[in-house]
């Protein structure tokens, strides 16, 4: 697997073959888009909606989006944030109180290569790559009725620490988070 920031073209627009192939990668995840509710179709993602998508998460100045490939092909993408920003804050660099850990925001795999340890792999190199920041651990949250991921998540070391109500969505939410540090043997 070969991860890589996302580039954008010098028109500041994802080039077009790469759109196809994350809008494909959107799509296939049929059963997260429904429970996200990020885009308002699940069956039908289209192109637009996906760079829409990534321009918003980039406007962030603390995001980084990951490209996963595989044999030449998307595979995965992750968003995170170094903060998380506060929901409520007019400022969106405004960083919630209480929470110095980065965030993953997203990682997901294309449903073709589900079950095949991509997921995880990519896990592990978002964590590395905040391990080498320095930072101490990661949070994210997941849908309190995305049984799945939280079953992924807490298979890889994560443990709830809190839920919360999704402002934006209108639902409940598992806080999980892992710790960074290294333990001694």
């Amino acid at each position: 697997m070969i991860v890589e920031p996302l580039e954008l073209g010098e028109d500041g627009a994802l080039p077009g073959p790469l759109l196809t192939e994350l809008t494909e990668l959107y799509a296939s995840n049929r059963e997260f888009q429904q429970l996200s509710g990020d885009f308002p179709d699940p069956d039908d993602i289209r192109p637009e909606q996906v760079a829409a998508s990534l321009a918003e998460e980039l406007a962030h100045p603390d995001t980084e989006v990951l490209v996963a490939r595989s044999a030449g092909h998307v595979i995965g993408v992750s968003v995170t944030r170094a903060h998380r920003p506060d929901p409520d804050a007019q400022d969106a660099s405004s960083v919630e109180a209480g929470g110095p850990d980065p965030w993953i925001g997203l990682l997901m795999v294309h449903a073709r290569d589900h079950r095949v340890g991509f997921g995880r792999e990519l896990a592990e190199i978002v964590e590395q790559r905040f391990r080498q920041a320095g930072r101490d651990g990661v949070r994210l949250a997941v849908p309190n009725d995305n049984t799945r991921a939280i079953a992924f998540w807490t298979a890889l070391g994560y443990e709830e620490i809190d839920r919360r109500p999704d402002r934006r969505a209108g639902r409940d939410r598992v806080v999980l988070r892992k710790s960074l540090q290294s333990t001694a043997s």
